[in-house]
């Protein structure tokens, strides 16, 4: 008897650690933000999901939040883009989508500036669970870490 209540109590306490899983949530609008805040950024925010569509060619019924902005001025790349997917198999067409336009931008300023090409190259597109992300700018790994911070807590 003694090994059966003792594996029950093991039992409840694994599934209520498993229960904590997942619980805490991100307003990836607030990572932005503070993205925003750490870095002072002003860009172009997308404030529509169909933005995402228009820009990125990503499927609105796959996003179940997003926040994204990007550089209004042509002069050097700078877009960061955070969506938080509605399960895994939306999460690998998101990051389908973004790292197509990370290729796009690499291919164009490969042949256009050297300079914009090292900052691209230390850029990527990331996906964590069913959270993605491509951050394109002067200090990307920073504003990754902010990122990170967040959805990997």
């Amino acid at each position: 008897m003694k090994k059966i209540l003792t594996l029950l109590i093991a039992v409840v306490m694994c599934m209520s650690v498993l229960a904590g899983c997942g619980a805490a949530k991100v307003n990836l609008g607030d990572v932005m933000s503070d993205i925003n805040t750490k870095n002072s950024l002003t860009l172009k925010e997308l404030s529509s999901v169909d933005d995402l569509n228009t820009y990125y060619s990503i499927d609105t019924a796959d996003v179940k939040q997003f926040a994204a902005e990007i550089d209004s001025n042509s002069n050097a790349p700078t877009e960061i883009i955070l969506v938080e997917a509605v399960d895994s198999a939306a999460a690998d067409r998101v990051e389908k989508a973004l790292t197509a336009r990370y290729n796009s931008i690499y291919s164009i300023y490969s042949s256009y500036s050297a300079d914009k090409l090292d900052m691209v190259k230390a850029c990527k597109v990331t996906k964590d669970g069913n959270f993605v992300s491509l951050i394109v700018a002067d200090k990307a790994p920073s504003m990754l870490d902010t990122y990170y911070e967040s959805v990997q807590k």
